[in-house]
């Protein structure tokens, strides 16, 4: 939605330019007529009318905030946090669609009748079921941050952790459903004394990766942060670390790499982000458990401070600030502790 005053509001009867309101689904850009008043809930029934779809099958993603939203939608009014750069994806099925892959799920599964026909070899059928479930249990949304240098090499790394077949059997098999996977900012997780390699929120709603080493310049090995996926996956579930999580992660990790071997394990060692020096540490994962509460704004830190435009050596720079302010503040609370009373 897209409402612009045309003249200074001096009353509640102000004019409104209108522009059409603009999502993005799929490969294609829907046009919808902007609906005073309009509601969180109202547009996704709009949305599912559109592409045939039931609304029980469709999420919107609003960037930079308030983020990804499936059903049941809210009544929140589209007009409190909506503005003139604000970017709306639609993600779902049409009716069309889901009947058709459960028409020929239904069909490769039919037993056929002994033949007098000389045997032939059979082609592979499509496994729709499978084709269903990885269109529902996945990473709906991906999208590096873009204020950090080479932003498409990062997509590229988000991109290939989506369709990693190892993660895909595992989102299928425990249900896994995530609103946004992107970068995390060394900058804002790290200290003297531990790195956060990975962040979930609100159980699924955003998975936060750290791709990147500290300097910027570089990116952590594949296999290292493919793991540090499978942790915060298990954080959809369970947001302690206590056993139940544990015991979900290990599941996690040995069904990835099960799929490895039945894909071939030998493809790492040529890829764009092989890095064998790179090693994971339980130390690293310090992330606290799975975060819950507050918004997520794409391309902002959590302080609100926000470094889109910022070239590679400020960001740098700032990085480096943000680590010395971390470790004097540390130690300052360390000093604290251990003087004696006066």
């Amino acid at each position: 939605m897209r409402r612009v005053p045309s003249a200074p509001a001096t009353s509640a009867d102000t004019d409104y330019c209108c522009i059409p309101m603009k999502i993005q689904y799929r490969n294609d850009g829907l046009e919808l007529e902007d609906v005073a008043d309009e509601t969180v809930a109202e547009l996704a029934t709009r949305c599912a009318e559109r592409i045939g779809a039931d609304v029980e099958r469709v999420s919107l993603f609003f960037m930079p905030k308030p983020g990804f939203m499936k059903h049941p939608f809210s009544d929140r009014k589209l007009s409190d946090f909506l503005t003139p750069t604000t970017r709306i994806k639609l993600v779902g099925t049409p009716n069309a669609e889901v009947k058709k892959m459960d028409d020929m799920g239904a069909a490769s599964r039919r037993i056929m009748r002994p033949s007098t026909f000389k045997p032939v070899k059979a082609n592979k059928v499509r496994d729709w079921k499978k084709v269903q479930e990885e269109s529902t249990y996945t990473f709906h949304a991906i999208e590096p941050l873009p204020y950090l240098p080479n932003p498409e090499k990062s997509r590229r790394y988000l991109e290939r952790l989506a369709n990693d077949p190892g993660i895909k059997a595992s989102m299928r098999k425990n249900k896994f459903s995530v609103g946004l996977l992107t970068e995390m900012n060394p900058a804002e997780h790290t200290t003297h004394e531990s790195k956060t390699l990975g962040l979930n929120r609100n159980r699924g709603e955003v998975i936060e990766l750290r791709l990147r080493t500290d300097s910027y310049d570089g990116y952590r090995d594949y296999k290292v942060i493919r793991k540090t996926l499978c942790h915060e996956l298990s954080h959809n579930v369970w947001g302690e670390h206590d056993r139940n999580f544990w015991d979900l992660t290990k599941q996690i990790e040995q069904e990835v790499e099960r799929n490895d071997t039945l894909h071939g394990g030998h493809r790492l060692s040529s890829e764009e982000f092989y890095n064998p020096n790179d090693l994971y540490e339980d130390a690293d994962h310090a992330d606290s458990g799975g975060w819950t509460g507050g918004d997520f704004v794409l391309g902002r830190s959590k302080d609100g401070s926000n470094e889109e435009g910022l070239s590679r050596r400020e960001i740098i720079a700032r990085a480096a600030m943000a680590r010395q302010q971390k470790a004097k503040q540390t130690r300052g609370q360390q000093e604290q502790e251990t003087s004696p009373p006066s």
